[in-house]
């Protein structure tokens, strides 16, 4: 078994604490007794009477389990009640023990006590008892307080990891309407056509991007060369719609390929180019998708050449969408403020998207 997860165990970390715990008071009052001189049999005494001691703990663990979902009077009595009757049973077994062991010795030494009869009237050792069962039910309930606060962090955490999660799986999965129900359209004319063959071709292209976008999760990144490709599958389809009409330009950097980014970063942007700047225009647009690196850092760029918008300070635009939208919610979510999004004015006209990442790739192993 890992140490580590041995570590983690509660039952190893109680059963760890309970020893340590008793041994320590053992070795405790082991240096008290030989103050005092009494010597000789203590180191054969003391671990007895850890032994009982570690008894009793157990038994006291089991009354605050078996209390722990009763009425708060009752799990107060318990704390209250339990480590006494265990000093008092604690403290009368220590001195049966002494008293068998010590035999004719205890005359000589006497430590701590007088005598047997003493012994059993001690109530300021019977405190002293009490007071020891007492720090045990303290530390016992601290540590279970403190157990019970760090599952409940933990639970919180795993609820915001979860609602982060299905945040950023609700905005990859919602594909644009429009672009099935158009490419759905171009298939069916295609077929009324009897162009069957460009038809299958679609269709087949169509499945290949949907696939890929269900069988990436939405919280792993892939390569930048790799969400080219799913890009250049969706283009294959919108070429068939538009043709000639939709003009592309792809500026990857080689060092670029290999950036990580989020799966489908850069599909809506590009199909929100496509209905701004390509299905609007007679003679269609064209489309630039760039990438490269500078300065520890991944510039993405998607600009087209079509009416462009009325923007402020590069975040507000009148062509807004859910594409652009989500594609702001979906860095954001993953980066926080080690991002940025920022749409401008392609010159002479259009718009320009622009996306600043921290640059990442996958780790090879050796």
């Amino acid at each position: 078994m890992n140490i580590d997860r041995l570590l983690e165990d509660r039952r190893v970390q109680f059963w760890g604490l309970q020893l340590l715990g008793w041994g320590g008071w053992g070795v405790l009052f082991y240096i008290s007794a030989t103050i005092w001189g009494a010597t000789d049999f203590y180191l054969d005494y003391m671990p007895l009477a850890a032994l009982v001691g570690l008894l009793l703990s157990l038994v006291m663990w089991q009354i605050y389990r078996f209390t722990w979902d009763s009425a708060i009077r009752h799990r107060i009595a318990a704390v209250l009640v339990a480590p006494f009757l265990a000093a008092v049973t604690w403290r009368f077994s220590r001195i049966t023990i002494f008293g068998q062991m010590s035999q004719e010795k205890v005359k000589e030494h006497m430590f701590p006590f007088e005598g047997i009869d003493r012994l059993f009237s001690d109530w300021q050792g019977i405190t002293q008892a009490w007071m020891v069962m007492l720090c045990w039910t303290g530390l016992y309930f601290g540590i279970k307080y403190y157990q019970l606060l760090q599952d409940e962090r933990q639970r919180g955490l795993k609820t915001e990891t979860m609602a982060h999660e299905a945040q950023l799986k609700m905005l990859r999965y919602q594909l644009n309407p429009h672009f099935l129900f158009n490419t759905l359209n171009a298939i069916s004319t295609l077929i009324l056509d009897k162009e069957n063959k460009m038809a299958n071709t679609m269709v087949t292209r169509l499945s290949h991007f949907l696939r890929y976008s269900l069988d990436n999760d939405p919280m792993q990144r892939v390569s930048l060369a790799q969400e080219i490709d799913a890009l250049k599958l969706y283009l294959d389809i919108e070429k068939v719609r538009f043709a000639e009409r939709l003009r592309l330009c792809f500026e990857i950097e080689p060092a670029a390929e290999k950036a990580l980014i989020p799966s489908l970063l850069l599909q809506p942007l590009v199909e929100n180019a496509i209905k701004y700047a390509v299905a609007h225009s007679v003679n269609g647009g064209a489309i630039r998708i760039a990438a490269r690196v500078f300065a520890g850092e991944l510039l993405l760029e998607v600009a087209d050449d079509g009416p462009g918008l009325e923007h402020t300070n590069g975040n507000n635009s009148s062509r807004r969408g859910v594409g652009l939208a989500n594609t702001r919610e979906r860095l954001n979510e993953l980066y926080g403020t080690n991002q940025s999004f920022q749409l401008s004015k392609t010159d002479p006209h259009g718009l320009t998207i622009s996306i600043r990442l921290p640059f990442q790739q996958e780790q090879v192993a050796a």
